[in-house]
């Protein structure tokens, strides 16, 4: 029988991180809304004594991971976390990046051996932590050889102040590259990517995840509520809520390149929540837990009743039909080479390759 924690939640499941022997929690807590400086007090604006009560409730409801970044608020998320979690560091696993700019200087961005160094010792600092459990390369740096990257990172894992290397918003090819480079100078492998993905923007799905599978490497999705988008609040024909990120030029992230198809998707989603009596919200992430190769959810909140819904996610257990109308009404057309492999490649498709083209072909055996 499932134990339940102090605020109600049922434990939640936890995963093995790729090829690694680390595990952790099918949903992982975003703090990008921590600090509320610059930008990204459009997305939040969470204090030090929310953040306690927000680390109080996620810990109870058995979430073991906490990723931020060394570029949320200037640093001031890093630092406000440190602070949420002093004196259960133990308790929990922290994740955080390296990679956009957070200084004056021409050193003081990308992924050179310099600032990821500088980097790391800075995040270590705010986060009042002797080491960091999984640590994100942010975003490809194309001017930086990949093996000075890969270098920088070995030293810090040798040193004992990084346990697991990652990278984020990395293309596949790029991802490959660097594994590549790792494998051929004995230098430490990525064992995870954070991507978005999402019910409106599934494009991880054609080449990342298949990757990821086929390489061992966990999946970890951020905005997997696509900005809040797929939280119910916005539906067709209706103003958008107040206050609305997505009515701020200052915040484009993510696109909506069809509006129409985000309000279908919106419709069912609504629909099948209806039907559990929960939120729309918490049926998407339930969705998305039940995709191939994916390993945990990057959930934020702005208050605590949000966060605590979005908790509730991990107990929702969708049927099969009801993750089918999901994954349809979703759905986009095969790019190329994908459709040719789907009609010329059926006798030797192994399952990286069917972790995209399952649904399409059960779809086309169906007649839908």
């Amino acid at each position: 029988m499932a134990r339940r924690g102090e605020r109600g939640f049922t434990r939640m499941e936890v995963r093995q991180l790729g090829r690694s022997g680390l595990r952790v929690s099918t949903l992982t807590f975003g703090t990008m809304t921590f600090g509320g400086k610059g930008v990204y007090g459009i997305s939040g604006t969470t204090g030090a004594d929310g953040a306690r009560r927000q680390v109080d409730l996620c810990l109870d409801a058995g979430v073991t991971t906490f990723d931020t970044a060394d570029a949320y608020s200037d640093g001031r998320s890093e630092e406000i976390l440190g602070q949420a979690i002093r004196g259960r560091r133990d308790r929990l696993l922290l994740s955080t990046k390296v990679r956009f700019q957070t200084g004056p200087g021409p050193n003081d961005a990308g992924l050179s051996r310099h600032h990821v160094m500088e980097s790391c010792e800075a995040s270590l600092r705010r986060l009042g932590t002797d080491h960091i459990d999984l640590y994100h390369l942010h975003e490809w740096d194309g001017q930086t050889p990949v093996e000075e990257t890969l270098g920088a990172l070995d030293d810090l894992v040798r040193s004992g102040k990084v346990r697991y290397v990652a990278c984020s918003n990395f293309a596949a090819w790029q991802m490959m590259k660097a594994l590549g480079s790792a494998d051929q100078r004995g230098l430490p492998r990525f064992v995870a990517t954070q991507v978005y993905y999402s019910l409106l923007e599934r494009s991880a799905e054609r080449e990342i995840v298949p990757a990821c599978i086929d390489q061992g490497l966990g999946v970890l999705v951020w905005s997997p509520l696509a900005g809040g988008l797929l939280s119910g609040k916005y539906r067709r024909d209706a103003d958008a809520p107040a206050g609305s990120r997505h009515l701020d030029p200052a915040w484009p992230e993510p696109p909506v390149h069809d509006r129409e198809a985000l309000y279908d998707t919106i419709e069912v989603l609504v629909e099948i929540a209806d039907g559990h009596g929960v939120s729309p919200a918490q049926v998407a992430l339930a969705w998305l837990l039940r995709r191939p190769g994916i390993t945990s959810l990057v959930i934020g909140a702005r208050d605590e009743q949000q966060l605590a819904g979005n908790l509730q996610a991990a107990e929702l257990d969708l049927g099969d039909d009801e993750v089918r109308r999901l994954e349809e009404v979703s759905r986009t057309p095969l790019p190329y080479p994908h459709w040719h492999q789907a009609s010329s490649a059926l006798d030797r498709l192994g399952e990286a390759d069917l972790a995209l083209l399952r649904p399409y072909l059960e779809a086309r055996q169906a007649g839908r």
